[in-house]
Order: C-alpha cells, then sequence, then structure tokens
C-alpha cells in the first residue's frame, strides 16, 4: 500500500513539472486547459513562420493568474536566449493605457484638470481647429486627446522635428506638435495620433512639474507593486531589468535596441520618458493592471483610481459613439481586432503595442488576455493582428 501510494506521489509531482504555467492548481478551476493547447499551437506555429521570435501568454480570470507561460526565445540576435515568463517587454502602445492614461485618471481625480478644458490652457498657443470658410475657431479638448478625435495627424519624422526646430528635445518636439496643421474638427473624425498622448503627457507635467515617468511610478506602478515595470531601463541603469528585457529591432550589425525604447520618437525627441510608447513591464506586472481593473481600480485593498473614475475610463464619451473609443482604451473601433469576436462588446477594453504587445479586458466577465511578444526582433516586418485575435477567442472559449 505504501509503494502504491509513493508511485502515486512521484506521477502527480512528474505531471505538475510537465506544465510551463503557473499557479497550476487555480488554473483548472478557471480555465479548460486542454482548450488552451490551442493558443499553444497557434502561438509555437506563428514562432515556425518567424513572425516573432518568442511570446509570454497570461490569462487573468476573475482576479486570479490562471495562465502564465512562455514560448520560442527572447533573444535570436546576436545570441539565441530562451523566452521565460520573466521577460520584460517594451510595451510601445500599450505604454497609452497603462502608463499615461491611469496618470492622467489619478491625476484628474486629484483635482488636476478636467476633461473638457481646452488644451491650449495647458500648453500655450496650441493650434486650434479653424473652420477653413468661416474662420470660426474650434478649441481642441483633453477629452479629444484621450480618444484621438483632436485633428491631430497620426505621427512626425523626428528627422522633420529636429530639422524644423533644430535641436532634439522634448520641448521642441511639444512646440512642433503644437502648431502642425489639424486634419479636421475635433470629434469629427478619428485618427489614431501618438501625438496626442505626447500632448497629454505634456499637459501632466505642466499641471504636476513631474517628468511622466515619475508620476507613473511614484502613484500606479509602485501601488500595484509593479516592480518590474519602468521607463527607461537602459539609461537608468536598472540593471535588475535590464537583465530581464526583450531586445526589438536590430540597430547595427552587432546589437540590437535593449531596454532603450523602440519608438523614433519617443526615443530620439522624448529620450525615453514620453505619452505615446516608453513602459517596460512584464506579464506579471501586467496582471497585476488587470486585476486592479477588474475589482474597479482597487488593487489588494489599495485604490489605485476611484471605482467612478474607473466607470468614466472604460466609456465612450456621450458626443463619441462613432469613433468608438473610451479614454485611452479602444472599445470598438477600427483598432480593437485583438480583442477578438467573444468577449462582450460594449464592456470589453483593449489595446495593442507595435512591438508585439497586446492587453485586452472584458470588465463583465472578468477575463483579460496579456500577449506579449517582441516581433520587431531582429527585423521589423509583418503584423499579429490576427494571431492576437485568435488567441484572445481561444482564451474567452476556454473560460469554465
Amino acid at each position: 500500500m505504501k509503494r502504491l501510494f509513493l508511485l502515486l506521489m512521484l506521477a502527480s509531482m512528474a505531471m505538475a513539472s510537465s506544465c510551463n504555467c503557473c499557479n497550476c492548481k487555480k488554473k483548472t478551476a478557471l480555465l479548460d486547459l486542454e482548450k488552451m493547447q490551442a493558443a499553444d499551437s497557434v502561438l509555437n506555429e506563428a514562432i515556425a513562420q518567424g513572425k516573432m521570435p518568442g511570446a509570454v501568454l497570461a490569462v487573468v480570470v476573475d482576479g486570479e493568474t490562471a495562465y502564465m507561460k512562455a514560448y520560442g526565445n527572447r533573444s535570436v540576435f546576436p545570441d539565441t536566449v530562451p523566452m521565460t515568463v520573466e521577460t520584460v517587454f517594451d510595451m510601445a502602445s500599450c505604454s497609452k493605457c497603462v502608463g499615461t492614461t491611469m496618470s492622467m485618471m489619478h491625476l484628474m481625480e486629484h483635482g488636476g484638470f478636467r476633461l473638457g478644458d481646452n488644451v491650449d490652457m495647458y500648453i500655450p498657443g496650441f493650434r486650434n481647429w479653424v473652420d477653413p470658410e468661416t474662420g470660426e475657431e474650434t478649441p481642441i479638448t483633453i477629452y479629444d486627446l484621450l480618444t484621438h478625435a483632436s485633428g491631430l495627424p497620426s505621427y512626425v519624422s523626428p528627422d522633420t522635428v529636429i530639422a524644423k526646430c533644430g535641436v532634439d528635445d522634448p520641448d521642441s518636439l511639444m512646440s512642433y506638435i503644437a502648431q502642425m496643421p489639424r486634419l479636421y474638427k475635433p470629434k469629427q473624425d478619428f485618427t489614431y495620433s501618438c501625438l496626442n498622448f505626447i500632448t497629454l503627457q505634456n499637459i501632466l507635467q505642466k499641471i504636476t512639474g513631474k517628468k511622466l515617468c515619475d508620476y507613473a511610478t511614484e502613484n500606479i506602478f509602485k501601488p500595484l507593486e509593479m516592480t518590474h515595470t519602468c521607463y527607461n531601463p537602459a539609461a537608468n541603469n536598472n540593471e535588475e531589468v535590464m537583465a530581464l528585457v526583450a531586445p526589438t529591432e536590430k540597430k547595427d550589425s552587432t546589437s540590437c535596441f535593449v531596454g532603450e525604447v523602440h519608438d523614433p520618437l519617443a526615443r530620439v525627441l522624448n529620450h525615453g520618458n514620453s505619452g505615446n510608447a516608453g513602459v517596460f513591464s512584464c506579464a506579471e506586472d501586467l496582471c497585476r493592471i488587470a486585476k486592479c481593473l477588474m475589482n474597479e481600480g482597487n488593487y489588494n485593498g489599495k485604490q489605485i483610481i476611484g471605482k467612478i473614475t474607473f466607470q468614466k475610463m472604460i466609456t465612450v464619451p456621450t458626443g463619441y459613439e462613432h469613433l468608438g473609443r473610451a479614454l485611452g482604451w479602444d472599445k470598438q473601433s477600427g483598432y480593437s481586432w485583438n480583442k477578438g469576436n467573444l468577449f462582450t462588446e460594449d464592456a470589453t477594453i483593449c489595446h495593442t503595442g507595435y512591438t508585439g504587445t497586446s492587453f485586452v479586458l472584458d470588465t463583465k466577465n472578468k477575463v483579460a488576455v496579456i500577449l506579449l511578444t517582441n516581433r520587431v526582433h531582429p527585423y521589423d516586418k509583418g503584423g499579429l493582428g490576427r494571431i492576437t485575435a485568435l488567441v484572445s477567442n481561444i482564451a474567452a472559449a476556454s473560460v469554465l
């Protein structure tokens, strides 16, 4: 009898050690692990096809980390390094929601601004929309920036700004944005624009006197115990994070960008502290954000943003319904492909990042899918739009 018991114990230990996920005991009550194998197949196939070197997938269900797994390699140039669940990624445009938007919501509820405030209250000389026929001016508001309805162009080359302003600094970039031609009257249309969030960064900095990176760290990342989330790990000599960072694009014959933000505006002109990109994070830390938002802004008894603030953030504002964007988050625009087809249509927020990151949260069913890749490593080519949607569908179908 003792021999049988020992054999059963050894078999159980062997089964547990063969799983690459974390928190296995809880997962069986939250997700159908057999169904989740389809996500493994999708990601492994994408790696085999060269669409990305590797990935980390995390699924949070009802406040619990239900699935976390690493695939492929963190690096393939100049050396091959296996991917691990601890890997830190350049979050690219996912920085807009987890860094800039969360910080703006925190600042708003502490009396910093109103969503309807005109941008030129904070950025002197910021150009309004001028009707070409009547000459009538329409001011651009913080609402317009957060929903990408300002009429600002999507991007500008750093070389263009430097050629115009003569220097490569944040003030020159903001001055250039302030005077750029507006594409249309605010709220009339939608143009996904990094320039909106660089402007938001400057508004926050004018109000608080602090850099965005410091404000986000102090008020969002540290209270959420996001110990491996930061801006500028290379420049700040953050050795703990740098040891885990996945490289992005090849920058010369011997090296890639590692711990330097991939986005050119954020790197060249904003020096890593930027509203449109710049956050580096890992799956475990992003699961903390997901758990906080599932609990309407509360994490382990700490109210990071207020319950009513949270509801405001995830709601498409009145007058912007035709655009499908909530405050800083996507809900139903043409960029919301990564949420797939099965999550609650009007209760799911999402965002993607150019480097290959994706964050999806169904606030009704309390399910989050966090897919992190460095698809731009070592070469910036292709895209993962279909892959992220497939993984979201599989995760949604796997919830028990």
